[in-house]
């Protein structure tokens, strides 16, 4: 039996390399999401602590130098959250668009996979073919010693 070639092979092994790097970005624009989102959750504990802090000094103190510190500090941190909310935002449009180029790139090896599978089907049917061409040609070569001689 003859072996089987696929002569897209090169472009196969490429695609399937390309999908490997697809699946690797993703991962990584995920990580960067789940950071970002860990640096928000952060920023946001911090905010309500120094709300905390602020409510504390308004009801114990008067003092009004230390209530505008601890507001300005609040307001510092609110501002801090809406930027990171930003980031994140940004983050899960790169997780997004790495997962359609991910999916992009499983679907491009998919196909060169079935061509594969539709050639290598092809390749069988015609290397029987040839076997069942070679086992007629056998027997008709042998019923012509045979009959010949009957």
């Amino acid at each position: 039996m003859a072996r089987f070639i696929f002569p897209l092979q090169n472009l196969l092994n490429m695609k399937e390399k390309l999908e490997e790097q697809a699946k690797n970005e993703y991962s990584q624009a995920n990580m960067r999401l789940l950071e970002a989102e860990e640096q928000l959750r952060f920023i946001i504990r911090r905010r309500e602590r120094a709300e905390d802090a602020l409510r504390d000094v308004v009801v114990e103190t008067l003092d009004v130098r230390e209530i505008k510190r601890r507001e300005d500090a609040v307001e510092i941190l609110k501002m801090y959250v809406r930027q990171q909310e930003i980031v994140v935002e940004q983050r899960r449009q790169d997780v997004e668009q790495a997962r359609v180029k991910m999916a992009e790139a499983m679907m491009e090896r998919k196909k060169f996979e079935k061509l594969r599978e539709k050639a290598f089907t092809e390749f069988l049917a015609e290397e029987n073919r040839k076997e069942q061409k070679e086992i007629d040609e056998l027997v008709s070569y042998r019923y012509g010693i045979d009959g010949g001689e009957a």
